[in-house]
C-alpha cells in the first residue's frame, strides 16, 4: 500500500471514528432532550388546564397556576426517583423487562391515587403544620409553595445523581422548614411529626423482617425439601391467596369507601374469601405449570413469576394511593385557601388536582424511572424471582398498613429494607461452596500474610455494604436539606 492510499485509509477511520462520537453524543443529548420536553409539555398542559378553569379569580388564578405547575413537577419527580422502589425487584429478578414494568407502574400508580389517595394529602396538607394567629392566609401558601419546590429541587438532584432518595422526608421535611421560617417552631404540629419521624425508623425494619420471614419460609418449606415441586403445589398457592388477601383488605378499607364502608368484622370476612377464592384459582394454575418441570430450584423460581407481577402491581396501587400526598398535598392545602379569608380548617380535594398528581407521576416514570429501577433491583443484593416476590409483597403489605392509617411513610425506606432483609438472610443462611468464591481484591504484602489471613478469602458478602452506608446517608441528608431548601426559598418570596 503506497503512502498516499495509506493516509486515505487514516483519514477515512479518523473521519468514521469522530462521526461514531458524534452520533454517540447526540444519542445522549437526545436522550435528556426528548424526556425534558416532554415533561415542559406536561406542565404547559397542566398550567393552560388550570388557569381556563379558574377564570375570574384575579391573582389567585396565577397563584393556583403557579402551584399547580409546581405539584405537577413534583409529580414528575416522584415518578422518576420513587417508583423505582416498586417495580426494581421485578425487573432484578429477571421477571418483568424495564418497558413493561414502566408500563404497570403506570397504571397501577393512576389507579391508586385517583381511587384511594385522599387520606394522607389531607394528613400532609394540614397535618404537619398547625395554622393558626401566627400566620396569615398569604404567608400559608408561600409556605406550601416553598415547601412543595424545595422537595422536587432536592429528589430532581438525587435523581440526576442516581440517588434513590425518599420523596416522603423531602416533602415533610420541605414543609417543616418553611413552617419554622415563617413562625418559628411553634407552628409545627410535633406531636405528628414524631408520628412521621417514628415511621421512618418502624417502616424499614418491619418492610426487612417481613420480607426475610417470606423468604425464610420459601426456603424452608419448598426449596430445602426432597420434593421441591410437590412442597410448590401445596405452598405456593397459599402465598397468592396471602397476597390476594392483603390486595382485599386494602380495598374494603380504603378503595371502596366512597360505595362502601364496611365494619372490621366485614373486613376480615372480605379478606378470608379473597384468600379462598385466589387459593382454590391458583392450585390447578400451579398443578399444571409442574408438569414436565425438573425438581430444581430454578425451575421452581418460575412458579413466582406471575405472584411476583402481581406484587409489584399491588406495590405501584399502594405507592399511588400513598404518596401521591408527597405531589399535591401542599397544592391541595394551597387551593383549599382559595376565596377564603382565613385558612380552611379541612382540606377539599378537588379531582383535577388528584389527576395532576397521579399523571404526574405516570409520566416522570415513563421519562426518567429506569434509571432508579436498576439502582435498586441490582446493586443491593442479587435477586430471583422468590426473593423479588418477597421484597415485592412485604412493601406492599407495609404501605397498605400505613396508608390505611393515612400515615404518610417512605415507600423508599420500606422496599429498600425489604432488600436488606432478603440480602442479610440470604447471608445469614447460605453455606455457599468456597470453590464458587471469588478470590478478594485485596493483595498482600507477603505469602505469609496471605496465609495468615484465609477468613478474607472465605468471606462472602451477599449485601453490598457501601450501599448501607451511601443510602443511609440519604436518608439523614434529606430532611434537613430539603428544610434548609423551604426556608432559604420562603425568604426569597418574603423579599418579592
Amino acid at each position: 500500500m503506497s503512502p498516499s492510499e495509506k493516509s486515505s485509509e487514516n483519514r477515512y477511520i479518523n473521519d468514521l471514528r469522530r462521526f461514531r462520537f458524534g452520533q454517540s453524543q447526540f444519542m445522549s443529548v437526545s436522550g435528556i432532550v426528548v424526556p425534558v420536553g416532554l415533561s415542559l409539555v406536561f406542565l404547559a398542559l397542566v398550567a393552560v388546564f388550570v388557569g381556563r378553569s379558574h377564570v375570574g379569580l384575579g391573582e389567585e388564578t396565577l397563584l393556583i397556576v403557579i402551584a399547580a405547575v409546581i405539584g405537577g413537577y413534583m409529580a414528575l419527580n416522584i415518578g422518576a426517583n420513587d417508583v423505582a422502589n416498586n417495580m426494581g425487584p421485578a425487573v432484578g429478578g429477571r421477571v418483568l423487562t424495564v418497558g413493561a414494568a414502566v408500563v404497570i407502574a403506570a397504571i397501577c400508580e393512576s389507579a391508586g391515587a385517583l381511587l384511594a389517595g385522599g387520606d394522607v394529602v389531607k394528613t400532609v396538607s394540614k397535618g404537619i403544620i398547625s395554622p393558626g394567629g401566627e400566620v396569615s392566609v398569604e404567608e400559608f401558601r408561600y409556605l406550601m409553595l416553598s415547601a412543595l419546590l424545595a422537595a422536587g429541587l432536592w429528589i430532581n438532584l438525587a435523581t440526576v445523581l442516581s440517588a434513590p432518595v425518599s420523596t416522603t422526608h423531602s416533602i415533610v421535611g420541605g414543609v417543616l422548614g418553611a413552617g419554622v421560617a415563617a413562625a418559628g417552631v411553634g407552628l409545627v404540629n410535633w406531636v405528628t411529626m414524631s408520628a412521621i419521624a417514628a415511621s421512618w425508623i418502624i417502616s424499614p425494619v418491619f418492610g426487612a423482617l417481613v420480607a426475610a420471614g417470606l423468604l425464610l419460609f420459601i426456603k424452608v418449606n419448598i426449596f430445602n425439601v426432597p420434593d421441591r415441586l410437590a412442597a410448590a403445589k401445596r405452598w405456593v398457592p397459599v402465598m397468592i391467596g396471602l397476597m390476594a388477601a392483603a390486595f382485599a383488605a386494602y380495598m374494603a378499607m380504603k378503595g371502596l369507601k366512597k360505595i362502601w364502608r364496611p365494619s372490621l368484622i366485614e373486613v376480615f370476612l372480605f379478606s378470608c374469601l379473597s384468600f379462598g377464592v385466589a387459593y382454590f384459582l391458583s392450585r390447578p394454575y400451579i398443578r399444571n405449570r409442574v408438569v414436565g418441570m425438573e425438581n430444581t430450584k430454578k425451575e421452581v423460581y418460575k412458579l413466582f413469576n406471575v405472584p411476583l407481577i402481581i406484587g409489584a402491581a399491588l406495590l405501584s396501587f399502594a405507592h399511588g394511593a400513598n404518596d401521591v400526598a408527597n405531589a399535591v398535598g401542599p397544592l391541595a392545602a394551597i387551593v383549599s385557601t382559595i376565596g377564603d379569608s382565613e385558612i380552611a380548617k379541612s382540606v377539599s380535594i378537588p379531582l383535577w388536582v388528584m389527576v395532576v398528581g397521579a399523571f404526574g407521576i405516570a409520566l416522570g416514570l415513563g421519562l426518567f424511572g429506569p434509571k432508579l429501577i436498576a439502582v435498586v433491583g441490582e446493586k443491593i443484593t442479587r435477586l430471583n424471582s422468590p426473593r423479588a416476590y418477597c421484597v415485592a409483597l412485604s412493601a406492599a403489605v407495609t404501605v397498605l398498613i400505613a396508608t390505611t392509617l393515612g400515615l404518610p411513610v417512605s415507600s423508599t425506606h420500606i422496599a429498600v429494607g425489604a432488600v436488606f432483609g432478603v440480602g442479610f438472610l440470604r447471608e445469614y443462611s447460605e453455606n455457599p461452596n468456597r470453590k464458587k468464591l471469588r478470590p478478594g481484591h485485596k493483595l498482600n504484602a507477603t505469602s505469609e500474610d496471605a496465609f495468615a489471613t484465609p477468613s478474607q478469602r472465605r468471606k462472602r458478602y451477599l449485601v453490598r455494604r457501601r450501599f448501607v452506608m451511601s443510602i443511609a446517608a440519604a436518608w439523614v441528608i434529606t430532611v434537613p436539606a430539603s428544610a434548609a431548601l423551604a426556608a432559604t426559598i420562603y425568604a426569597l418570596l418574603q423579599l418579592l
